[in-house]
């Protein structure tokens, strides 16, 4: 039976950049409560410690660390074994992925894990089958959080692509690049990945969720910092007849954190179909989105919010309908963090170095 109206009881694991913008977007949803956090660090558990700026464009943080009543956890395992907590968030570097969704799977939490899903594709497929396996076993509801499927324009464009209501594709290009956001967990490449896997597969994935699995890939690359990919362009190739796409048509990714201190952040997408050009530049502030036709420039008005608020409100959802979270599963999202390793093997070797 749908329950609509129940209050859920949250948990999010890790407070650095991303935690502290999910606590942001939970505070602003009905009948969502954060009744515990956790970090193993005294500072950031206390609010004394303020996140890093969000290589995202913008950084959110007014969750009140010190609210009457909030649960603090220094391990995060404590706080997947209170009994009140209904779901568990997982905001913590992305090594640590496996063992704490791992953890709260096999607990039969609901869980929201962010992305990427894991640092590689095999571990990737472990939580895939183990939120398999929670859902069949607890009826437990888990999603990757892949914010850009949600983000307001680009689910736009997922559906006029989908309705193909400008024609086909004839070319598509998204770009994101970024000043290097620092600290230490991206600097080190072997934890992060380097930008490929932490920043560009937002990308990759909106590709996969456009037009569905590239029959290949090509991809360039160089490291500057991280000794991972940290500046990389891919192209997407598609089997002739896909939905939606043009024979013919080209898709580029392409995406980094290696500009110059002074660039800050770009997220861009322009496509091309057969009767008009969407582009998308988050740098336009409250009207991003212009679709230029023959005849006119128009401005598409967009709901208000990141994809952030807008992901987390739709978890919420298939948990108190209890349905599967299938806008993006964690199969969905392993197969993307295949498609990120398929572009590194893909990539000139050895790679070069700045």
């Amino acid at each position: 039976m749908t329950d609509t109206q129940s209050t859920l009881n949250v948990g999010v694991i890790g407070l650095g950049m991303m935690g502290q913008t999910h606590l942001d977007a939970y505070s602003k949803l009905p009948n969502a409560n954060v009744l515990a956090v956790a970090d193993m660090d005294p500072d950031k558990l206390s609010g004394k410690a303020g996140a890093q700026g969000n290589i995202e464009g913008q950084a959110r943080g007014g969750f009140d660390l010190s609210a009457p009543g909030l649960r603090k956890y220094e391990d995060g395992l404590e706080l997947i074994a209170d009994p009140d907590i209904d779901i568990v968030d997982v905001c913590v570097p992305t090594p640590g992925h496996l063992p704490v969704g791992l953890a709260s799977l096999q607990a039969g939490k609901h869980t929201l894990v962010e992305k990427p899903l894991a640092r590689t594709y095999q571990q990737a497929q472990q939580l895939a089958d183990a939120a398999e396996e929670a859902w069949d076993r607890d009826g437990a509801v888990s999603m990757c959080a892949m914010c850009m499927r949600f983000w307001p324009g680009w689910d736009w464009l997922k559906g006029a692509v989908a309705d193909q209501t400008y024609g086909k594709v004839l070319a598509a290009t998204f770009r994101r690049v970024a000043s290097f956001p620092g600290g230490p967990f991206y600097s080190n490449g072997e934890a992060s990945g380097g930008a490929i896997l932490d920043l560009h597969i937002h990308d990759a994935d909106f590709v996969r969720h456009l037009f569905g699995e590239p029959g290949g890939v090509r991809a360039e690359g160089y490291t500057k910092i991280t000794g991972q990919p940290d500046h990389v362009m891919a192209t997407y190739r598609f089997p002739a007849g896909t939905s939606g796409l043009a024979d013919e048509a080209f898709v580029v990714a392409e995406g980094g954190w290696a500009m110059a201190d002074t660039f800050g952040f770009s997220m861009r997408y322009t496509v091309n179909f057969e009767r008009a050009t969407a582009d998308f530049d988050l740098a336009r502030g409250d009207q991003p989105l212009l679709l230029h036709e023959q005849a006119e420039t128009t401005t598409i008005g967009l709901p208000v919010g990141m994809g952030y608020d807008h992901e987390l409100a739709y978890f919420l959802d298939c948990v108190r309908q209890r349905k599967q979270a299938d806008r993006v599963t964690l199969r969905d999202a392993a197969q993307t963090v295949r498609l990120i390793e398929s572009e590194l093997d893909a990539l000139q070797a050895p790679l070069a170095t700045l």
